[in-house]
């Protein structure tokens, strides 16, 4: 092989690293002539975004602030019953933005029925439950980017 072919270009891995921030996705893959490149975001900035959803307390003091991204995130970790993403994508909790949502609090849910849709690579894959019951918690907002293994809905 040639050095030429061998030589990683690091002007492309920040193009993609450029497209994966415009595009705010969680990984962006590529293959070209025998070389692949994957570039991901650190799971970091994601445990940030479910902080930052959280809502935090008006005049709460700055140390409070820094002890939150911790704990928004473990609740929403902390029950088995939460059904998460199966995969990296953007959330949809209604099949068109002129129609209502899949599920609200408090609704019966049967297994199998559609939660919400996760759109990845222009298809829109269903999220369905995987036990029947209520929901108690809806842990993502309509056009949110997720992440692989995310809560997105609690069912007790």
């Amino acid at each position: 092989m040639s050095t030429a072919k061998n030589k990683l270009d690091t002007g492309l891995i920040r193009e993609l690293a450029a497209i994966l921030r415009e595009a705010d996705l969680g990984e962006l893959e590529v293959e070209h002539e025998g070389l692949r490149v994957r570039v991901s975001k650190p799971l970091a900035p994601t445990i940030m975004q479910a902080a930052a959803a959280a809502p935090a307390p008006a005049a709460a003091p700055a140390v409070a602030a820094i002890a939150a991204p911790a704990a928004a995130p473990a609740a929403a970790a902390a029950s088995d019953n939460a059904v998460k993403s199966p995969m990296v994508g953007t959330v949809y909790l209604s099949p068109d933005p002129s129609s209502k949502a899949y599920i609200t609090l408090g609704d019966k849910v049967k297994k199998g029925d559609t939660l919400m849709l996760i759109e990845a690579m222009k298809t829109f894959n269903p999220v369905e439950a995987d036990r029947a019951g209520t929901v108690k918690a809806i842990y993502v907002d309509n056009a949110q980017p997720v992440e692989y293994g995310e809560a997105l809905v609690l069912i007790e």
